[in-house]
């Protein structure tokens, strides 16, 4: 059952199984109890996502080629965090988990591209994940 990235707030897909909001905020005006209701989250995963000054970085970051160098940048950088034990830990256990449960994984970002859940793909891959194109 492969670990599906998705955008948070967009519709589950059929077998679509826990969704896992990897963002450091909730999403704003929406009541906690609302979250899963709305297709937000049913939990919330802080540590898979980048700190606020990396994300703030990461936000302005302009699209297009001009963009790609300090996107770069910001790829580093995250990966770094991610190495660290704990989200290293995590990211290993959700690629096992990823050959036998329903889960999917997303932040608010519209393009995939040119945000932190491109990144967690490639390090879930990395570790042998199982992931739905």
């Amino acid at each position: 059952m492969p670990i599906r990235i998705v955008r948070l707030g967009t519709p589950r897909a059929t077998g679509e199984g826990t969704r896992i909001g990897t963002v450091r905020r909730p999403p704003r005006g929406v009541p906690k109890a609302e979250f899963a209701r709305r297709d937000f989250y049913d939990v919330w995963y802080p540590l898979l996502a980048p700190t606020q000054e990396l994300m703030a970085q990461g936000q302005q970051v302009p699209s297009g080629h001009e963009g790609d160098k300090d996107w770069q940048a910001f790829v580093k950088q995250f990966r770094k965090q991610l190495a660290e034990p704990e989200a290293s830990r995590t990211l290993d256990l959700l690629a096992a988990l990823s050959h036998h449960s329903a889960m999917s994984m997303g932040c608010y970002c519209e393009d995939e591209a040119r945000c932190h859940r491109s990144v967690l793909r490639a390090e879930l891959l990395a570790r042998g994940a199982s992931v739905h194109d």
